[in-house]
Formats: structure tokens, sequence, C-alpha cells
């Protein structure tokens, strides 16, 4: 993408270092509307997601679990595949009108509620993988 076509890519590094949630999909709104044309539908947009999230699982299969590579074969950016999902999500979020920052927050509520002294009493986080 060139400069002219989305004021996203124009944001100095700092810029985007402290990307809220709320401006991420504000962010990508503007680019669906400026460069994508219009939104995947919904199932689409599931696909893409779960394919999304098939490169990460890849990448992490080879890279720390017993998967090998395939000679000539390249792995990919853990880092980009994981923001390709992110913005996936993001797409899903706004066409379903969903506020993500308010959605993590009750999210987060939940699980601190439920899961106040669980995970410190499991005896299996306390044991250490080889």
């Amino acid at each position: 993408m060139s400069e002219s076509h989305d004021h996203c890519e124009m944001q100095p590094d700092s810029e985007m270092q402290s990307l809220t949630i709320r401006a991420a999909q504000d962010q990508v709104d503007q680019w669906i509307q400026r460069i994508g044309v219009r939104y995947f539908d919904e199932m689409t947009n599931l696909a893409q997601l779960v394919e999304e999230v098939g490169e990460v699982a890849r990448i992490l299969s080879r890279t720390c679990g017993e998967q090998s590579c395939k000679p000539g074969s390249e792995l990919g950016d853990l880092g980009d595949e994981l923001a390709d999902v992110l913005f996936v999500t993001i797409c899903l979020a706004n066409q379903s009108g969903i506020d993500l920052t308010a959605a993590l927050k009750r999210n987060l509520a939940k699980k601190t509620k439920r899961d106040a002294t669980r995970h410190r009493e499991n005896p299996k986080l306390q044991e250490k993988r080889s």
C-alpha cells in the first residue's frame, strides 16, 4: 500500500505502538471503506479467521511443537499472522456492532471473578514442563 491510499500507513511508529482497541476498530473500518471496498460477509470472515488461526498453528507447531518443516518451505512471521487474526476479529466485531474495548473489559471481569483462585490451586500449573 502506498501512503497516498491509506492514512493508517502514514502514522509514525510511536503512534502505532499506543494504538487503542477503539482506534484499531476505527482504522480497520476506514481501511475497509477506502481499500477493501466493503466487509466480506460474516461467514466469509469466519472462514478467513479460521484460515489465519491455522497459519498461526502451523508456525507454532513447527517452532514450539514436534512438527518439522518440509524442506524448502517457509514458516512465515508469527507476528504478522497474529495481526491477521486480529484484523479479521476486528472486522467481525465492526460488522456486528461490537465495541471490543467494552467486550474485553467485561470478559476480563468475568474471568477474574470465575477464576480468582482456580489457576493458583491447579496442581497441573505448578508442574514445570520439560
